[in-house]
């Protein structure tokens, strides 16, 4: 029970700080309701258009001020304080859902209705998403950041999950209007947690200087850095190949399948758990292993409460384990990995009898002298009847 408590605090981790908790809450309920339109949008285009083309159209009037204006979108995050500047896109984000919401009860809906509003969204998520992903560092801080990224990343998949199930039902139940009516109010939780937030914890980092070149030092920095360049091309081509299952899914309910809103909504659910699952499958603790524990100076506990290290410093640390130190020559070593040097000729010596298996000790006894036909050579004069003799 123990080591299940530690993996349950060390997977949570950053809930701990109460913005965050605040506003993983407030993003859940947010992100559930911005799936749950996804899923009426597309049927909606449907219905009015029984088209595959216009609903390509409509995701791309919605992504594209995001591929084109998303940098300028972190210049902006940079500049201006990154709370306030929440509470502009998630309440225009609100606005545009509730519009939508009341142009569909009303029965006056039209094609270019939707694609107008699609583009409204896209321009606000090219802000608001810089901005939530950097205002995740000033909530948490640079040491829980990882675990708080993570945890964003199974919020998302999750609200995958709980957004087009909702949609399928009230679909159903009352129609498309409802969907995007709720998801304007959805926007509430984040905007609600916001105002909530002690601004005092949070870790500022600082509005940048205003200046020229901003974006493009950006770009620069980016093609100088091979570890964010081939990411970003990665996912470009990710994005271009495979991401169009917002256009295929409904296309595949509708006429593959002749389902209705309800079979999209559980295709799309079913994804969204696929992810969920995959995502607890291959948690950063787990890909980066066991972490060190400062106060046994070994490695964490990991899974069934064993403490393991990485194979070769398993080795170095039962071979050494209280020599003295090679390097140094000072103290000596307990419960610690000695501080080793591959190049020293000492420490490649201690590598060596690392590596050998146990059981097999060297042979220190005295080498028998080398016999040539003329004499023997390293072992002193002998008479020429000596020759051959031990």
């Amino acid at each position: 029970m123990t080591d299940v408590a530690a993996a349950a605090r060390r997977t949570f981790s950053s809930l701990k700080i109460r913005n965050f908790r605040l506003y993983f809450t407030g993003q859940l309920i947010s992100v559930s309701g911005t799936w749950m339109q996804g899923v009426a949008q597309a049927w909606l285009v449907l219905q009015l258009t029984g088209s595959g083309t216009a609903l390509g159209i409509t995701g791309a009037l919605q992504t594209l001020p995001v591929l084109l204006l998303a940098p300028l979108g972190g210049v902006i995050a940079d500049r201006f304080d990154k709370r306030r500047l929440l509470f502009a896109t998630q309440s225009t984000a609100s606005v545009l859902a509730l519009l939508l919401g009341v142009l569909v009860i009303g029965g006056v809906v039209q094609l270019w209705m939707v694609y107008v509003l699609a583009f409204g969204f896209g321009m606000v998520v090219a802000v608001d998403n810089p901005t939530r992903q950097t205002f995740t560092l000033e909530m948490v801080g640079p040491d829980d950041l990882t675990n708080a990224v993570s945890l964003n990343s199974v919020m998302v998949n999750l609200g995958r999950v709980i957004g087009p199930a909702m949609a399928g039902i009230l679909i159903a139940v009352v129609g498309l209007g409802p969907c995007f009516v709720l998801n304007g109010a959805s926007y509430l939780g984040v905007i609600i947690a916001l105002a909530l937030m002690h601004t005092r914890e949070l870790h500022r980092t600082g509005n940048r200087a205003r200046g020229r070149g901003k974006l493009m030092e950006g770009f620069r920095y980016v093609r100088a850095h091979s570890d964010l360049w081939i990411p970003l091309a990665m996912m470009a081509v990710i994005g271009m190949l495979t991401y169009e299952f917002r256009v295929t899914l409904p296309l595949m309910a509708k006429f593959s399948f002749g389902g209705d809103a309800g079979t999209y909504a559980l295709m799309t659910t079913f994804m969204g758990l696929g992810a969920v699952v995959g995502a607890r499958r291959h948690h950063p603790d787990r890909l980066r292993g066991p972490q060190p524990d400062p106060r046994a100076g070994g490695a964490a506990p990991g899974r069934g409460g064993e403490h393991l290290v990485h194979r070769s410093r398993q080795r170095h640390a039962a071979a050494h384990r209280g020599t003295r130190d090679a390097r140094s020559g000072h103290g000596v070593v307990d419960g610690r990995l000695p501080r080793f040097h591959p190049y020293r000729r000492a420490n490649r010596r201690l590598a060596r009898g690392a590596h050998r298996p146990p059981g097999r000790a060297r042979d220190r006894r005295r080498r028998r002298p080398r016999v040539w036909s003329g004499g023997v050579v390293g072992g002193g004069s002998r008479s020429s009847s000596d020759v051959g003799r031990p």
